[in-house]
């Protein structure tokens, strides 16, 4: 539900805002916010001082002079005080669902806990559980079991507990670490063979050591954990639109969601709750040699869209991921090891001609397709399935989205704006950290030329940002992305160091991609992105003009108002404190 009209006047007095009666206009409006710094994205007019807003709708952007003209009697009227206004920002690749679940029920630790951290945490969580409770969470890092070889990683978590089934996941939210009592729960031993896309790792004598790896772990996953509720998943949407909205995020992708996950969407919006616009990526199986069934879709389009879920997008898994898993295709091979010797290139997960069918018949209905191809092979095969699906159809004017599309052979990047394709780039890790660190220990000194953001928006390529979280990064902040994506470095100065410095691009450039770009990717670049006459009234307010303060505080941004269709939806605890104070600059 929106901010009540009494918590609403206590954030207006605590920034120095203001209610003001004027006299009635010829078209009065419901809000104005005047006195601004108020950056627009509109090329034709890319700053103003106000912004009027009726029914949900901007109604005018200009001068406060201007947007007063149209005040009433009845008009709340917001003086920003000359602070910094922008549209609401579009995270083009989250699980907000995963994220929600994981905050609210799961036994959580940092990406750079040690396993006596790890333990610790766990032993924790199992004190307080009963036996035979599943015991999930995470996240370890890529690179866990090179930087802390176990003997036994299936061990290590017995001895931990054996009273209950553990399941912990990894970074990149491909792989998973378990001990015994979830193996048995899996109905996983040493004779279960190793699925299509997937890997039991085993130890010295055939035994699983605990470690699955992609659609092994989907096995454990999807077939044998205790489902959630369909409570705890409107909880969790409803916890994750609000995170989303505290970091000035309006609109956002859930890049792949089960069936259930669309339900929830669609149960919350149903209740008045969903204060942003979610498009459902909805999830197709990899483990099958067989085309989708496209009339199934199309009923899914229609059972679970919404006014604010949008179900026309599919999502499509053509690899794993880079890190020590090997699992992403790869051009050329992996840095040489005992267990994949020097040819390994990695393995797609769907054969190239059934792709390029399951794309031409999804472009032909109308479906945007998100691919996750995270090695420079499968960038290049979904590429050529998207190239015969504009051959077999046309321009459909779809913009389908290759996800993780960090690694490209330089002959593939004008490809992308030739198809019209979008790189979605995704997760957070365009910046050194320790999952870039695992990358370049699988790839060698190729990992080091990783996201070539520069490249790509010279060829004319249209990108997208996002999160992926809770993949990869501990929470679904925007800012540390914007400010990683101009100086490559790591905005949360734990990991040292530059990542291909010459693939830097501008703030003003960064910011399009995380709203007018978000928003075409989402195919609703008519309706936000940027601030614009008849445009819905998706706009944030922040503490600091990000164009104006040294690039390395943008990272720190914060968050004071955020608005979805002209309601105010977010207030930062400082300015509601009882207090009144003032966040700084």
């Amino acid at each position: 539900m929106t901010i009540p009209t009494s918590v609403l006047r206590l954030a207006v007095a605590s920034i120095a805002m203001s209610w003001s009666a004027t006299a009635v206009a010829a078209e009065p409006v419901d809000t104005i916010l005047k006195n601004g710094e108020i950056y627009t994205i509109d090329s034709a007019q890319p700053w103003a001082e106000a912004v009027a807003i009726q029914d949900g709708l901007i109604a005018y952007v200009g001068t406060t002079e201007g947007a007063m003209a149209l005040a009433r009697v009845s008009t709340q009227v917001i003086d920003l005080g000359g602070r910094f206004a922008m549209p609401g920002l579009v995270d083009a690749h989250v699980h907000p669902i995963m994220g929600g679940l994981k905050t609210l029920y799961e036994c959580n630790f940092e990406f750079t806990a040690t396993p006596d951290e790890i333990a610790a945490i766990v032993a924790g969580c199992a004190a307080r559980l009963p036996a035979g409770t599943l015991i999930r969470g995470g996240q370890w890092d890529s690179a866990f079991f090179e930087s802390h070889p176990l003997e036994s990683p299936r061990g290590f978590l017995d001895r931990v507990t054996d009273r209950h089934p553990v399941m912990l996941i990894d970074d990149s939210q491909h792989n998973a670490w378990v001990n015994s009592a979830a193996l048995r729960m899996a109905g996983i031993d040493r004779d279960t063979p190793d699925p299509p896309g997937g890997r039991i790792v085993r130890d010295a004598s055939g035994e699983p050591n605990g470690v699955l790896l992609e659609a092994a772990f989907r096995i454990l996953l999807r077939k044998s954990l205790p489902p959630w509720t369909p409570e705890q998943h409107v909880a969790a949407a409803e916890a994750a639109a609000r995170m989303a909205n505290a970091y000035g995020i309006t609109s956002l992708k859930d890049a792949g969601a089960y069936d259930e996950y669309a339900a929830a969407y669609q149960a919350v919006d149903a209740a008045g709750k969903l204060h942003l616009n979610v498009v459902t990526s909805l999830r197709t199986s990899n483990d099958r040699a067989e085309p989708l069934d496209y009339g199934d879709f199309e009923a899914r389009r229609t059972r679970y869209a919404s006014r604010h879920v949008y179900t026309n997008f599919v999502k499509i898994f053509l690899d794993g991921v880079p890190t020590p898993a090997r699992t992403a295709a790869m051009l050329a091979p992996y840095v040489s090891d005992q267990e994949h010797g020097s040819t390994f290139t990695g393995e797609l997960l769907l054969d190239p001609g059934l792709l390029a069918k399951d794309v031409t018949e999804l472009d032909r209905r109308g479906f945007t397709i998100k691919i996750h191809a995270a090695g420079d092979r499968s960038i290049r095969v979904a590429l050529d399935a998207i190239e015969a699906a504009r051959r077999a159809n046309g321009s459909s004017g779809l913009r389908h989205e290759l996800a993780h599309a960090g690694f490209i052979d330089p002959a593939d990047i004008p490809r992308f704006a030739q198809l019209d394709v979008v790189p979605d780039y995704s997760p957070v890790i365009w910046h050194p950290s320790p999952i870039i660190s695992s990358i370049i220990a699988a790839l060698g000194e190729r990992g080091r030329h990783y996201w070539p953001t520069r490249s790509l928006l010279d060829s004319g390529a249209l990108i997208a940002g996002g999160s992926d979280w809770p993949a990869a990064v501990p929470d679904q902040n925007p800012w540390v992305g914007l400010e990683a994506l101009v100086t490559r470095q790591d905005p949360r100065g734990k990991t040292p160091g530059l990542l291909w410095k010459e693939e830097g691009i501008r703030l003003d450039e960064a910011v399009r991609i995380f709203t007018i770009n978000g928003a075409r990717a989402m195919r609703l670049e008519k309706q936000i992105g940027s601030l614009e006459v008849g445009k819905s009234a998706d706009l944030i307010v922040l503490d600091r003009n990000i164009f104006e303060v040294p690039i390395t505080d943008v990272g720190d941004a914060q968050v004071q108002m955020t608005f979805f269709e002209g309601s105010l939806v977010h207030v930062a605890p400082a300015v509601t404190s009882a207090g009144g104070g003032q966040t700084g600059d």
